[in-house]
């Protein structure tokens, strides 16, 4: 490859770090052409950026993002490579694991996670599960305002139940005192 060539590669990859949040390594060896499509088409499905790698290329765009330390990562950048990049932070975590549950008795699980910078944090692959677990931020906010729907559905229910008529009638008498 020419010198040129891998400039412009180091240079992508740079941009392609700084613009994604979530940045899983993975090794994706093995297979084949059938399974290798059906990995891409669900990443474009679920919105993740799968990216072959050369470790050397992505080591020196790594070192060019100056707003992240991925030292973390090195030791990871052995054999073959594939980075899967998200704005969602368990979206490729739970790609892995869909892919492993097609595992047939005897092969080994893959795409198999190498290491991952997600949330602001490094993990290994041992951490899949729990990656796969992390609550995006559009489930976040979902679960904040059903907290805060919640009390305001309790007193609607009230009211409209039997309760309200007794609420109506105190508030009837309370009125009549005054």
């Amino acid at each position: 490859m020419k010198k040129e060539d891998k400039g412009r590669i180091i240079k992508e990859l740079t941009e392609q770090l700084k613009q994604y949040p979530h940045v899983y390594l993975t090794d994706i060896e093995a297979l084949n052409a059938e399974k290798t499509s059906k990995l891409r088409r669900t990443c474009f499905k679920r919105d993740v950026k799968l990216i072959m790698v050369k470790n050397t290329l992505l080591k020196k765009a790594m070192d060019n993002v100056e707003e992240t330390d991925f030292s973390e990562l090195y030791s990871v950048l052995k054999g073959n490579t594939a980075m899967m990049l998200s704005y969602i932070a368990n979206s490729p975590a739970r790609l892995i694991q869909d892919f492993a549950k097609d595992v047939k008795r005897g092969e080994e699980a893959k795409p198999k996670l190498k290491g991952a910078y997600v949330q602001e944090g490094f993990y290994t692959a041992n951490d899949l599960e729990a990656l796969a677990t992390i609550k995006s931020r559009e489930e976040l906010i979902g679960d904040v305002i059903g907290l805060l729907q919640s009390p305001a559905k309790n007193v609607i229910s009230a009211l409209q139940s039997n309760g309200g008529q007794k609420i109506h009638g105190i508030l009837k008498t309370l009125e009549e005192r005054n």
